[in-house]
């Protein structure tokens, strides 16, 4: 299923507080001039319309929320959809994950980070473009404190096992502990869009959580 079209959102709201790019973050990595407070962060690779990064945010105001899309019209989606609800711990950045793991964020900074329905890139020759690969899941583990945890969740079955393999071979995180399927409480009590849209289809979703030691 691929993505649909997006609506435009109110040329009104103020993104400034939500919405950035890679290149203007801080060097080095100074969450607080981010978001205005030392909170512990967690990371959201690919947010999409950015349904996970508000209903967190929301659930959880103790904690700051940061999305990394590289999606330019995405980004801004779940931006204004931040902005409109006003919700301070969560921003999105526009860019590359790749890049935010590897250039900027530095060891045992994050309490998790969140992987929904990564693009499964199905041909064989374009499978070294997914996120999840070797050098990234290095970058999660050295970026996780201990405790912290690495949430993947898929709808393709060989990719959910590919990544449970290599992250069982790359690193040294613990899991991958089963994350069991909740009814959804009302229509949007789903993770994420695409999980939404996946389970009303009535097809699978790969659940995974991984842990860092001590």
């Amino acid at each position: 299923m691929g993505r649909r079209a997006l609506r435009k959102p109110n040329p009104a709201l103020d993104l400034s507080r939500h919405l950035a790019t890679l290149d203007i973050l801080p060097r080095p990595w100074k969450p607080a001039a981010i978001f205005g407070r030392r909170a512990p962060l967690e990371i959201e690779v690919g947010s999409g319309k950015g349904l996970f990064l508000r209903s967190a945010a929301a659930a959880q105001p103790e904690v700051d929320f940061l999305g990394i899309e590289i999606g330019a019209k995405y980004a801004q989606f779940a931006a204004a959809a931040l902005a409109k609800r006003n919700l301070p711990n969560a921003r999105v950045i526009h860019g590359d994950a790749i890049r935010l793991f590897a250039e900027l964020l530095p060891d045992a900074s994050l309490a998790a980070v969140h992987v929904y329905f990564p693009d499964p890139w199905w041909k064989r020759r374009h499978k070294k473009r997914r996120v999840l690969r070797d050098a990234f899941l290095r970058h999660v583990e050295r970026t996780l404190a201990p405790g912290g945890l690495l949430h993947v969740w898929t709808d393709v079955l060989e990719y959910f096992e590919t990544t449970v393999a290599l992250i069982a071979a790359t690193t040294g995180l613990v899991g991958p502990i089963d994350v069991p399927e909740k009814p959804a409480e009302h229509d949007l009590d789903y993770r994420t869009h695409f999980e939404r849209r996946t389970r009303h289809h009535e097809q699978p979703v790969y659940r995974g959580q991984w842990e860092k030691g001590a």
